[in-house]
């Protein structure tokens, strides 16, 4: 598909629209804000910011980066993804340190989008990015159980010494926090899926709770206020980035970026399936990127598109980007309506909502097929993409994620098979080709596969004994790629095959496979009339020749 401009987004958007249509961008904008009310507010906590943070980041995601998006449905907002990153970043260096970071990443996204290089994303296997996606979702269920258990226990380094010190007790759970988040899991968990797409679980669970909590008077922690204002009191300030640290925050913020382009083209890999309307991925991160650059300036963390709210907006009858502008006004409505009820709201509560949403962040449905089918490089792939992610700083393992996928990359692209067989003149006949039949010197080898530096010992092993061959003929219709060391390759053969007074001789090559030959003067060498259309006609021709083998 050709890419396409924003302004032309719009028009093929918008081409027929009408009332009816609005009225249901109208319904599914207030239905995804409902979704997101909740989520926005526990993934704010969950960043090491607060809950006004998380509502603020969703209202101006939902603005900027809903106008901006490459396609009608993608919805964005803060990620539990985003904030098992973030959280890290806050422990270090404040929430001054998270603004730093999201402006370079909505920087770096913003260049990656205008040079057009959203492609590349897709180059991450499925299982790298499912691997990384178990193990955020480790981080934030461990993160959540101090909040569920109404404790404070001792901060670790990472998820997995996180867990291993609460086996070392030294705490009393408190019963309330853990009957409030209780009531939320179990509402989460049983609320019928019909009956979540007209009123969605989780609000209905952290109603429930925050109402329990305030008849009852319990002593658990809440949220605390929520400021009526998009300009929170802690948001960027130019003139206390803390530039000294300035080289600290390049990690963070390759890992923030990567994290923010991934999870935005995989929501709309998702969504496009659902709607047959394909995502324009460089326009997207070219939104995301503005949106990220501007959120800090309100004191918001990093943003990026939502498969779940995007996926409620479709399955609500959205049509166009209305849907994100709509549930931004609801987000908006909410802050300066519900501000004393939301702060009411029980940490614990929120945690029961994190909890869940962990658990069902995993993709379960990838990880059955992966193990039940028992694909080892993929298995091994996502194990340890997960353990690196829980037992690691996450920016090394989005570098040990990254690595592994481009040796999972080329191991696969270097499968070269080649299959040498000695010429059959029954099948030959068969076909209406006259042969003479008489050597018995004369194989094909039929290649599939790119030839290329990865390739090239599998192909010297498979011609390591070259026997009495008179004429080999390298049938490369399958080799679709060949670099300077499968040349190379291909003239060390020729120089043996000379030397016992063989020749080499090609059919069905591809016109960038010819095209390299000739730059490496191979054609030159050989000789024109040894490459062929088909392995029959190189047959015959091998045939026709003298064989000293045969004399």
């Amino acid at each position: 598909m050709p890419r396409r401009s924003l302004a032309r987004l719009y028009r093929d958007e918008f081409t027929g629209y009408s009332l009816a249509k609005f009225q249901q961008d109208v319904l599914a904008g207030l239905t995804v804000a409902a979704v997101a009310l909740p989520l926005a507010l526990a993934f704010g906590v969950a960043s090491g910011a607060s809950a006004a943070a998380g509502l603020v980041t969703a209202i101006i995601a939902g603005f900027v980066i809903g106008l901006l998006s490459g396609a009608p449905y993608q919805i964005s907002g803060p990620t539990g993804a985003m904030s098992a990153v973030l959280i890290v970043l806050v422990q270090r260096y404040g929430l001054q340190g998270i603004w730093m970071a999201g402006l370079l990443s909505g920087l770096l996204l913003l260049i990656i989008g205008l040079l057009r290089l959203g492609r590349f994303i897709a180059f991450i296997p499925s299982a790298v990015i499912s691997g990384f996606t178990s193990g955020i979702a480790l981080i934030i269920f461990i993160g959540q159980i101090d909040n569920l258990l109404g404790v404070k226990t001792a901060s670790a380094d990472t998820a997995a010494l996180k867990f291993i010190g609460y086996f070392k007790g030294g705490f009393i759970p408190d019963w309330h926090a853990l009957v409030i988040g209780s009531i939320v899991i179990a509402t989460m968990i049983l609320w019928p899926k019909t009956w979540n797409a007209r009123f969605p679980a989780s609000l209905l669970g952290i109603i429930l709770a925050t109402l329990l909590n305030w008849t009852l008077n319990w002593p658990v922690k809440i949220i605390g206020d929520i400021p009526r204002t998009l300009f929170l009191a802690d948001r960027l300030n130019i003139a206390a980035l803390p530039l000294n640290h300035f080289p600290e925050f390049i990690a963070p913020a390759l890992t923030i970026t990567a994290l923010g382009a991934v999870e935005s083209l995989l929501c709309g890999a998702v969504a496009s399936n659902m709607t047959g309307i394909r995502l324009q991925a460089n326009q997207e991160l070219i939104g995301q990127g503005i949106g990220n650059m501007l959120i800090p300036f309100f004191g918001g963390v990093p943003a990026t598109a939502a498969i779940a709210r995007s996926s409620v907006g479709i399955k609500s009858g959205g049509h166009s980007r209305l849907v994100s502008i709509v549930h931004a006004v609801g987000l908006l409505l909410s802050m300066f309506l519900l501000a004393p009820v939301m702060a009411r709201i029980p940490l614990a509560a929120l945690a029961g909502v994190l909890m869940v949403t962990a658990v069902r962040m995993n993709e379960w449905s990838a990880i059955r097929f992966m193990f039940g089918k028992r694909f080892k490089t993929d298995m091994i792939a996502f194990t340890i993409t997960m353990l690196a992610t829980i037992t690691l700083d996450l920016t090394q393992a989005i570098i040990i994620g990254s690595l592994l996928a481009g040796a999972i990359f080329l191991n696969k692209l270097s499968a070269i098979d080649i299959d040498v067989q000695e010429v059959d003149t029954q099948k030959l006949r068969q076909k209406g080709i006259e042969t003479a039949g008489k050597c018995r010197h004369v194989r094909v080898a039929f290649l599939t596969g790119p030839l290329f530096f990865a390739a090239v010992g599998q192909f010297n092993e498979a011609f390591a004994n070259l026997g009495d061959t008179h004429a080999l003929i390298l049938s490369m219709r399958g080799v679709p790629l060949l670099d300077t060391a499968g040349l190379e390759a291909i003239h060390r053969l020729d120089a043996r095959l000379e030397q016992q007074g063989g020749t080499l001789m090609f059919a069905g090559l591809h016109d960038n496979a010819r095209v390299m030959m000739e730059r490496g003067g191979l054609v030159e060498h050989i000789g024109a009339e040894n490459f062929f259309w088909s392995s029959d006609q190189a047959i015959v021709e091998a045939e026709r020749r003298n064989c000293k083998f045969c004399q």
